[in-house]
């Protein structure tokens, strides 16, 4: 097994020989350009590591690991259209860069380009990744629009919410280990098992995302606490806040994410204090932990040996200690 360092290095080789620019450049450039703005690559690592873990060389998982990157990309490709995102990782979207419709074409290139990439593999092999990631892309869309629609209802439920955090998030990383547990050709049982691990992780990692957006301290978090409140997003904390306070408390909290202030300071503490006081940040955490704890029984049932599962913990400790 490798570590986390040399799997992202050999996946990054792999996509620097395998995205080339080629004619109508301005259809391929904007692919090779947002791909190469770097980010972590945890869904290619996971697809590297899941393929060894079930032994197989990770050489042969290569081609589905770039499937799931270019596929997360194509869709943070028209998720900044849509959200008319100037930035994305410090540098310009692609539609700024270049303009809309190049970014709507070369974001449909790269998701038929993953589809391609399956295609490297034998018919059984082929059609059991091709049927996960229709599955999964499909789902990855009705997150997105979940969470487009909860913008403007007032009825959203924490059952809603966990639903769609699971869509848009979770689901890709079940996927990314799954896809290795397919191309290793382990047993049913281990793929769905190894599916799980990742769906539950991606929960307890996308709860922790909305925990530190608000109580997160700004130098290891990367990001200035708030923004999840100044945009009204309907976030576990704000949920379990408007359930666990009294009526007085629940109405303020809700039209604070009526407002919009220009000085968001103020803002940002009354709904932090709500958060606490409600006992909702406590929950929260408390929410965290459950799912972290499922995600790691999952992997403690899963039959293969102690060292085996040993990359699989690492990761998802790191992952929630934000050190991967």
């Amino acid at each position: 097994m490798k570590s986390i360092s040399q799997y992202r290095e050999a996946f990054q080789e792999y996509l620097d020989y395998k995205i080339e620019v080629k004619e109508p450049e301005n259809l391929y450039n904007p692919m090779r350009y947002i791909l190469g703005l770097g980010g972590k690559r945890l869904r290619p690592v996971l697809v590297l590591m899941s393929a060894e873990i079930f032994e197989a060389n990770y050489e042969k998982a290569l081609d589905a690991a770039l499937a799931i990157e270019i596929f997360h990309n194509f869709s943070l490709v028209h998720d900044d259209i849509m959200d008319d995102a100037p930035l994305r990782r410090g540098k310009q979207t692609v539609h700024e860069r270049w303009d809309i419709n190049t970014g709507i074409l070369s974001g449909d290139a790269m998701l038929i380009n993953a589809y391609q990439l399956f295609e490297n593999y034998g018919s059984e092999t082929f059609q059991e990744l091709a049927k996960l990631f229709s599955k999964t892309a499909m789902q990855v869309c009705e997150g997105q629009q979940y969470d487009i629609d909860f913008e403007s209802r007032d009825d959203v439920t924490i059952e809603d919410y966990l639903k769609m955090i699971e869509y848009k998030t979770a689901v890709l990383v079940g996927a990314s280990l799954q896809m290795g547990a397919i191309v290793a050709n382990t047993s049913a049982v281990n793929k769905e098992s190894v599916y799980e691990f990742g769906r539950l992780l991606g929960i307890a990692f996308q709860l922790q995302d909305d925990y530190l957006d608000a109580f997160g301290d700004p130098e290891t978090f990367g990001k200035q606490p708030g923004g999840d409140i100044i945009e009204n997003k309907k976030t576990f904390l704000y949920l379990k806040s408007l359930e666990a306070s009294g009526e007085s408390e629940a109405r303020q909290l809700e039209h604070l994410y009526t407002i919009n202030p220009v000085e968001t300071a103020g803002k940002i503490d009354a709904v932090k204090s709500l958060f606490r006081s409600s006992g909702a940040a406590a929950l929260t955490k408390l929410e965290i932990e459950k799912y972290t704890e499922m995600a790691f029984k999952v992997l403690d049932e899963i039959e293969i040996s102690e060292e085996k599962k040993r990359p699989l913990r690492e990761f998802g400790e790191m992952l929630m200690n934000r050190t991967v």
